[in-house]
């Protein structure tokens, strides 16, 4: 062994050995009384600082504005735009209308929120939602507020998009082979799940910013290509616009479920400040101004993909469209399977930016709670546990209609309309506004705190008439259902 010559390098070297040390164990008070406080401190925040390098969210911080642009429209263009022609059949012409705009715009104005919240405390930045949570109230009730939440959405979506993925496959090859044998929708998830075993390796937000790219072009060509076909195809005869539910319960719940069906459409705020904390920031040229920029480009691309192919597919096929307009849209079979190709390729990308945050947490628990030594092995071995997880549950339980109600009430809601926190539509409606009264505290009555007061309303509302409506359409598709078919 080597030992330094100065005091001044064996300093360094002492240091450079207990951050060595404290990445695997925890220190002994022995220790902490042979440094000092002062050295101990430094030697705490260089162990901190390795390791905030390491973990996803925070290792790279040289995004562009368009990164913020694509991220967002993958997180939130996905495979939800196919059913609004459905939704739209359930909601009806005039509350359909009403529900779509309204979601655009409120969850426009709490993502608003996330962005301006993401630096609201001078000199700090709150890089993970349950970050923004333990400030608002405060370290341990922000967790159990945010984390479980963020969880059922983030990781539902991902059992969701793995349904969709491995629906969409099917799709593609039964277009392109008619003829074929027919081969089980589990084999595809497997197929689909087998490409997220590889890409879910890749680092961080930026290292996947290539496949987010190309799943947000996909999102608005398959988009066009619905609405594009539709309009050719044309108002069909005998097209009905009335509900087609037999009895009054099964069209309010029907309604219900509708409503779950567009807040999983507006999904994307669980991962904001997550997109956002991969761009860098000064106190001249704060951070929310470059997300920003991008986030106004993400809902032009939303508003162009939802209104055509909501209203127009509804308008050619009335209460005949499937849940899927994809499905309904048979011919030309070229054309239909390159849109359900598409479909795949975009929910790659939505699949590993809803991950992301999650690979975060559990590395975060497993680093600093554990202090298992970061690397490759636990990075492996967390991310492969994480995809086989939702493979399984997507082969498991693949009620796709169902999935996009229930999931979408009860995990968007909270996190979109309430407090710009991105938990489910609801979570995404009212969670985000909640923050920011707890933290902005506008004047009672004032124009900010009513809109938000109106936003919480709203959200908690359909979390729980979304939640129901879409649990019983898992219900009636579970009576026929045959595990692993």
């Amino acid at each position: 062994m080597v030992w330094p010559e100065s005091k001044t390098s064996l300093l360094c070297y002492q240091l450079r050995l207990c951050t060595n040390l404290l990445v695997s164990c925890d220190p002994s008070p022995l220790l902490v009384s042979l440094l000092g406080p002062n050295r101990w401190r430094l030697v705490q925040t260089e162990k901190e600082k390795s390791i905030d390098d390491w973990l996803p969210i925070t290792s790279s911080r040289n995004a562009k504005w368009w990164y913020s642009a694509f991220h967002n429209v993958t997180a939130m263009v996905g495979a939800g735009v196919l059913s609004l022609p459905y939704a739209m059949s359930e909601l009806g012409w005039g509350p359909g209308i009403a529900v779509l705009i309204l979601s655009w715009i409120i969850t426009l104005y709490t993502l608003w929120q996330m962005v301006e919240m993401h630096e609201m405390v001078p000199g700090k930045r709150f890089d993970r939602y349950h970050e923004l949570g333990q400030h608002a109230f405060g370290d341990k009730l922000g967790l159990w507020i945010v984390v479980p939440q963020q969880l059922v959405v983030e990781v539902g979506v991902d059992i969701v998009y793995m349904v969709t993925g491995g629906k969409s496959l099917k799709k593609f090859h039964d277009a392109v082979c008619p003829d074929c044998k027919s081969i089980k929708l589990t084999y595809f998830i497997m197929i689909f799940a087998s490409v997220h075993f590889v890409l879910s390796q890749l680092p961080n937000f930026n290292s996947i910013s290539g496949v987010s790219l190309a799943a947000a072009v996909m999102s608005l060509s398959y988009s066009t290509i619905a609405w594009g076909a539709s309009v050719a195809k044309g108002k069909q005869a005998n097209v009905e616009y009335g509900y087609k539910a037999p009895s009054t319960a099964g069209t309010v719940l029907n309604f219900f479920s509708a409503l779950g069906d567009v807040a999983f459409a507006y999904a994307g705020h669980n991962v904001v400040l997550e997109i956002q904390a991969t761009i860098p920031s000064t106190p001249e040229k704060p951070s929310k101004k470059p997300m920003w920029k991008g986030v106004i480009v993400a809902y032009i691309v939303v508003a162009l993909c939802y209104l055509p192919v909501a209203l127009v597919g509804y308008w050619a096929f009335g209460n005949g469209v499937d849940d899927n307009i994809l499905i309904t849209l048979e011919k030309p079979r070229w054309l239909i399977a390159m849109a359900n190709m598409m479909v795949v390729v975009h929910v790659i990308g939505s699949y590993q930016i809803y991950a992301m945050p999650v690979f975060d947490m559990i590395e975060t628990v497993l680093v600093k709670k554990l202090h298992l030594p970061p690397g490759l092995t636990l990075r492996l071995t967390a991310r492969t546990v994480y995809v086989a997880f939702t493979m399984f549950v997507a082969m498991t339980f693949p009620f796709f209609g169902g999935l996009l109600g229930f999931f979408g009430g009860f995990a968007f809601a909270p996190t979109t309309y309430f407090v710009s926190i991105d938990f489910p539509l609801a979570l995404r409606c009212y969670l985000p506004c909640i923050m920011w009264l707890a933290i902005d505290k506008p004047r009672r009555f004032s124009l900010s705190w009513t809109t938000n007061w109106i936003c919480i309303l709203l959200g908690v509302m359909l979390m729980i008439l979304s939640s129901i409506g879409g649990l019983r359409q898992i219900i009636l598709q579970a009576k026929t259902y045959r595990f692993y078919s």
